[in-house]
């Protein structure tokens, strides 16, 4: 009895560690805390690579966006992208606003930078091109007055909501507006062609489906390479230089490829745990 007593302890011990096991999830620094590498950058009016200005840049383990060398901002958007592209996946930035915004800055873009997914390749963007066609997590800094964060912005993109194609430029969240210079914990969960979610603090803010090329607010790219209405199923993950000081102390991402997208070889067929957590996936991309 004793013997079976204790086998049946360790069985229970052993199914226990094997499900916390499971249940964590590992995600992936994709900033290293000490340089640029395995990232691109691209300004417009600049060549890939070229980063004017020291835009983006590392300081006390951090990766910033400064404009101590700019006189004037001259409409210079900057992107900085990840080298892998992704299609399931938690991308998540712990970010702040700090400073003034740059000479010559535009009103909207003050304490205004963003999370670009499902992004064109860097190297596909024209040298004068200014954003490049993507889904925005756009993300706002606070002005004293209700100015949410984690809204969504679609530079040559539309969605759809409740059945339903959105083509309005921006739509705002429900998240908290967040003053001064403190961090926040922007999450965003990118499911293919189906399914995007916000999360601003850990409080879902936004969601939508379908997200398609189309519609405007795009200068300077090869019209070629927009196919209007296309469904897009992955892309680029790239951070914003929108003329306003900002920084990141973590981005990481949780990749979901192997347990969320159905066309992966090794699908898994469960969705949401217990804990409310999304299964993880080790794989490659």
């Amino acid at each position: 009895m004793k013997i079976l007593l204790s086998l049946s302890f360790l069985l229970v011990s052993v199914l226990s560690f094997g499900q916390k096991k499971a249940n964590k999830e590992e995600w992936k620094q994709m900033f290293n805390g000490k340089n640029l590498d395995g990232w691109d950058i691209k300004i417009r009016g600049n060549d890939l690579n070229d980063n004017y200005g020291n835009t983006f840049r590392v300081e006390d383990g951090k990766m910033v966006v400064r404009y101590d060398q700019y006189d004037d901002f001259a409409r210079k958007y900057g992107h900085i992208f990840y080298k892998d592209e992704y299609s399931y996946y938690r991308i998540a930035v712990e970010y702040r606003f700090v400073g003034e915004q740059a000479p010559q800055g535009e009103g909207w873009a003050w304490r205004n930078s963003g999370i670009m997914v499902h992004g064109q390749p860097a190297a596909t963007m024209g040298k004068d091109q200014d954003f490049p066609a993507s889904i925005e997590v756009q993300l706002l800094g606070g002005n004293d007055k209700v100015r949410t964060t984690c809204n969504l912005c679609t530079p040559g993109t539309n969605v759809e909501m409740d059945g339903k194609l959105v083509t309005q430029h921006c739509v705002n969240s429900t998240s908290k507006t967040f003053n001064g210079d403190q961090w926040v914990r922007a999450e965003v969960l990118v499911l293919g062609d189906s399914l995007i979610q916000h999360f601003a603090n850990g409080e879902m803010v936004l969601s939508y489906e379908k997200p398609q090329l189309g519609g405007g607010n795009v200068s300077g790219h090869d019209a070629s390479l927009f196919q209007n209405g296309k469904l897009l199923d992955h892309g680029t993950i790239s951070l914003q230089s929108e003329s306003h000081p900002v920084e990141f102390r973590k981005v990481e991402i949780l990749n979901l490829k192997g347990c969320m997208d159905p066309k992966a070889k090794n699908y898994k067929s469960y969705y949401v745990k217990a804990d409310n957590s999304l299964c993880t996936y080790k794989g490659g991309k």
